[in-house]
């Protein structure tokens, strides 16, 4: 975690804020798990809203920046005539997205691993499939619980299964970063934005695993809880409320900005992960319908 500064502090002050409930972890059971299915995704912990200071980012916007908050508002003008065109969002924004990461970073190399849309509206009922569910591609609702996708202890090993299978016989990397490139195509303002969290206030010994188990059909009771080989899946992390936590948001996102975000740094000598979390904006009264779409990569530094 790095330090803040005070004049960087008399610039940030300066933001328009809003007052908002943020879900973090509360005490509660020992297993932690994230059950995601089609249009559905559930939490084994237990979670309460704390009232939250979120900035507005959106006039001093050209501030931030990735070795210390963590995240920054990127102009990115995108091909996409229609997001819920997934053949469309296949063929090109997956390329179109790397490019705007591989410029952000200076990486070397910069590989899609996911995409997701998710809505604060209606969710259109799953197609009928005999195929098993696949967390890539659809419709979500947010997320609406303190996170980040990645666990740290396990992020080295899948950064070199992707490395070695995008680039067998490859120089190698000294560095990855894990991100998110975030991006609202609804009409501004939107009702339930994204609010990430400054890297600089989080302790790098925050945190609790929350295990990701994709099904087809949400279990129930104590089904919840059995035995499951929870080492060999994916994790994100959790978090219990700090008050030293510092949020931001950018009102009024447009279809040609995205939010680029860390994940996980495998350099924590910077800002090297931001927890995020959806959240209802009460500052502009008829706000709409948040549609979003997030892809994932990951950047390779050779």
């Amino acid at each position: 975690m790095t330090a803040i500064t005070a004049t960087q502090l008399d610039i940030e002050e300066t933001a328009r804020t809003t007052q908002a409930n943020l879900n973090y972890l509360l005490p509660g059971p020992k297993i932690n798990r994230r059950f995601v299915a089609a249009g559905v995704e559930t939490n084994t912990g237990r979670y309460g809203p704390y009232p939250t200071t979120i900035r507005d980012g959106r006039s001093i916007k050209d501030h931030f920046s990735f070795d210390k908050h963590g995240f920054q508002l990127l102009d990115a003008p995108t091909v996409i005539a229609d997001f819920h065109q997934k053949d469309e969002v296949e063929a090109k924004y997956k390329d179109e997205v790397c490019g705007y990461v591989q410029r952000a970073f200076g990486a070397d190399l910069v590989v899609p691993t996911s995409w997701m849309i998710r809505t604060s509206g209606s969710l259109p009922e799953p197609k009928k499939t005999d195929e098993p569910y696949r967390h890539y591609g659809g419709i979500q609702p947010p997320a609406g619980e303190v996170h980040v996708d990645t666990e740290p202890s396990r992020q080295l090993a899948a950064a070199q299964r992707i490395y070695e299978r995008t680039r067998p016989g490859g120089p190698g990397f000294k560095r990855f970063i894990i991100s998110s490139f975030w991006r609202a195509f609804s009409e501004p303002p939107q009702a339930c934005p994204l609010a990430v969290c400054d890297a600089r206030s989080v302790r790098d010994d925050e945190g609790t695993p929350n295990v990701l188990w994709i099904v087809d059909k949400i279990p129930e009771g104590d089904a919840m809880f059995a035995d499951m080989d929870d080492d060999k899946q994916l994790a994100a992390a959790i978090f219990r409320h700090n008050p030293e936590h510092r949020w931001w948001y950018f009102s009024g996102m447009a279809r040609d900005e995205g939010l680029l975000f860390k994940f996980h740094d495998s350099d924590r000598s910077v800002g090297w992960r931001t927890p995020h979390t959806a959240f209802w904006d009460d500052s502009f009264p008829g706000a709409n319908v948040r549609e979003s779409i997030e892809c994932r990569t990951i950047a390779f530094f050779e």
